[in-house]
């Protein structure tokens, strides 16, 4: 899984980097906080999970592992594609789709927690 979540931080980062571009470029940073959480959520966090699933295989093998990656790579994409909407439309309908996504992505943490402390052992 490790590898998994490596590829996918990469992705995250470079979507981020070009939305940083695209803010600068117009002048217009009312997307902040989407790039922040695409930087953290996205390239940030998910490069820590492949770093630990790598040095922790038994907890990256596992299937609590495959079911953190599955939801944590379907709530941020939810999450912040909710929030871009928000922000681009004012129309508040979409926020249900920021709290469904983050929901998600709370669920893929708290599977994380449970696997580290399953299989991280001294």
């Amino acid at each position: 899984m490790s590898a998994r979540f490596f590829k996918v931080a990469a992705v995250y980062f470079v979507i981020a980097i070009i939305l940083g571009i695209i803010m600068g470029i117009r002048h217009d940073f009312s997307l902040s906080s989407v790039h922040a959480h695409l930087n953290l959520l996205g390239w940030v966090s998910m490069a820590l999970f492949g770093t630990i699933y790598y040095l922790y295989p038994a907890a990256g093998s596992s299937k609590l592992a495959k079911i953190h990656f599955w939801l944590h790579n379907i709530g941020v994409p939810v999450m912040q594609g909710g929030i871009t909407l928000v922000m681009l439309t004012e129309n508040g309908v979409f926020t249900a789709f920021a709290i469904i996504g983050s929901l998600i992505v709370v669920l893929g943490g708290i599977l994380f927690a449970v696997n580290v402390f399953k299989h991280v052992k001294a």
